[in-house]
């Protein structure tokens, strides 16, 4: 017991002077961008402008669309109200770039090959399935999707969706689409390569974003953090007890993976738990794993196998 009284303070000590290591280096890589407002561009401008707009922004302009299309969405009412909204709330982006800044260097550190993107801004007419997109060299922000969860564009949507309309939710939403085709895809259905995928891109949001809250990055409320963290012993338990773990049964998805106002456990507690908790329980998976095999770069996890990531994991939530 003594000795690991003495690991454990040492094990801390090394991983606080690694994340200073990284700190001071990310703080060192120069980022330059220019977040390009194209939802003000196209709703600020007149029908005439629009060859010049479709040069600038050739990949909003499908082929094959009539400019008709879009001088009937500059003329459109309900399209200028929500634009107005729009405005109202982000007139400015100051503290999103700053985030977005921050987020780019550590990518750059973590990824060199990958360079800043042109970053622009839009509105999908709160298509919410395509909020935000990043790849490569272009990120996308659809701003009529994060204008709070109160607002009243957003009324008719269930709670546990409208907790994702919050400004909070841009930069996750990013990171999340960056991991597609990065994280490799699982190669079977059971219910555990599910949550090491999410897990996966979870842990990437905490190299990313490590200045965002563990609430923030999965899209919960504290509290629902806080439940996750109090029951964790008893959700993993009902799992293993239950074998599910390798069950490919596709509603285990629905059950613990998919979005949804609460897991489903079958149990009375049911309503009290946040969906996706299998998330979040790939989410510690993946980290205990990378705390027990620190020579495992960022680049590497995404690739591993969930066979590799769980036997070598040493997860095992500890009894309350």
């Amino acid at each position: 017991m003594k000795k690991l009284l003495f690991v454990l303070p040492v094990l801390v000590l090394f991983s606080c002077k690694e994340e200073s290591k990284v700190e001071e280096a990310v703080a060192n890589i120069p980022v330059e961008f220019k977040v390009e407002r194209f939802d003000q561009v196209f709703y600020q401008s007149k029908p005439e402008d629009l060859s010049k707009i479709k040069a600038q922004y050739p990949f909003f302009f499908p082929a094959g669309n009539p400019d008709s299309v879009w001088t009937n969405k500059l003329r459109n009412p309900l399209l200028k109200e929500l634009y107005k909204e729009v405005q109202i709330k982000y007139p400015t982006l100051g503290p999103i770039e700053a985030d977005m800044e921050k987020m780019f260097a550590y990518v750059q550190y973590y990824f060199p090959k990958y360079k800043t993107p042109r970053v622009i801004t839009l509105i999908n007419e709160v298509d919410t399935e395509a909020k935000s997109f990043y790849v490569d060299t272009l990120a996308l922000i659809s701003l009529d999707c994060y204008l709070g969860k109160e607002h009243r564009y957003y009324a008719d949507f269930p709670e546990y969706k409208k907790s994702t309309l919050e400004q909070n939710q841009i930069l996750p939403d990013l990171v999340s689409t960056f991991c597609y085709g990065k994280i490799a895809a699982p190669t079977d259905r059971t219910l555990l390569s599910a949550m090491i995928y999410y897990g996966k891109e979870l842990y990437v949001k905490d190299k990313l974003i490590p200045f965002y809250s563990d609430a923030d990055k999965i899209g919960y409320t504290d509290l629902q953090i806080q439940f996750c963290k109090d029951n964790e012993y008893y959700m993993w338990s009902n799992l293993i007890e239950n074998k599910l773990l390798y069950d490919a049964n596709p509603k285990n998805e629905s059950r613990f993976i998919k979005p949804a106002p609460f897991s489903k456990f079958y149990l009375e507690i049911d309503n009290q738990t946040p969906g996706r908790v299998g998330q979040w329980l790939g989410w510690q998976i993946v980290r205990s794993y990378m705390e027990n095999n620190e020579e495992i770069t960022l680049e590497k996890l995404m690739a591993l196998d969930t066979k590799t990531i769980f036997e070598n994991s040493k997860y095992k939530p500890k009894k309350p």
